[in-house]
């Protein structure tokens, strides 16, 4: 009876990676949207091959501020650095997120998590929050929830893999003109973020804000376009 309890403690020991494994799951489908809010004046494409890809819209080009020029610095960065975003329809605590990525030269991107404001305030339009959002930045993504950052090169104070405003990641760690790979553990008094497998910052999380939200995809300025491809959440209970 013994040597039959033990057997059957050990067989359950080696299940229970494999079972846990089991519990990813795809939160891009490969063909459409389904399941995902677009927030913003973004271009959201899912690609033959199942990736999906981000980009600006541009309705006038030749006119994008709709009046003469010249135009002053504060009109030019209210277009310029209008953020759009795509968010999760559902909300998630914690959890494990997988993401690969491909950022071309000079862009700037971002994933947040956490972030119950949905970019109100990052779309520009804060009077439709609920509840009501400070027409600050302090109303963006980042100081609402956490961005963890993406951005091409390592001469940002927060390169790819930091938390915002928060902890600077591991510099060295993306690999420039390629696919890259993010993993964001998200626990109740801990975010952990690895790029590449590689660790690169971890925080406790600011006790003032939520501990769950939507998952977002950033489109960061109005010259930014991105790529994602192997989305997959896995919840931890």
């Amino acid at each position: 009876m013994r040597n039959l309890l033990l057997s059957s403690f050990l067989v359950a020991a080696w299940l229970t990676p494999a079972a846990s494994a089991q519990d990813w799951h795809p939160l891009l489908n490969g063909k459409n949207l389904d399941g995902w809010q677009a927030r913003g004046e973004g271009i959201w494409t899912v690609m033959p091959d199942g990736s999906l890809l981000g980009q600006r819209r541009h309705d006038k080009p030749e006119d994008p501020f709709g009046q003469p020029w010249p135009i002053d610095s504060k009109q030019w960065e209210s277009w310029m650095y209008r953020q759009a975003w795509l968010y999760t329809s559902a909300s998630y605590g914690q959890f494990d997120l997988h993401v690969e990525y491909f950022l071309p030269a000079r862009t700037n991107s971002g994933i947040s998590i956490r972030d119950v404001s949905r970019a109100h305030y990052a779309i520009g339009d804060a009077g439709k929050a609920d509840p009501p959002l400070q027409t600050t930045l302090k109303g963006t993504p980042a100081h609402i929830g956490y961005e963890i950052q993406l951005i091409d090169g390592n001469a940002d104070k927060y390169p790819t893999g930091s938390v915002y405003t928060f902890v600077a990641a591991k510099k060295g760690v993306q690999k420039r003109d390629e696919w890259n790979s993010m993993d964001i553990e998200s626990r109740t008094n801990l975010i952990r973020v690895k790029v590449n497998g590689e660790v690169v910052a971890e925080y406790a999380g600011d006790p003032a804000r939520s501990k769950t939200g939507p998952i977002g995809l950033q489109l960061h300025d109005q010259f930014t376009f991105v790529m994602f491809r192997n989305i997959r959440i896995r919840e931890i209970r």
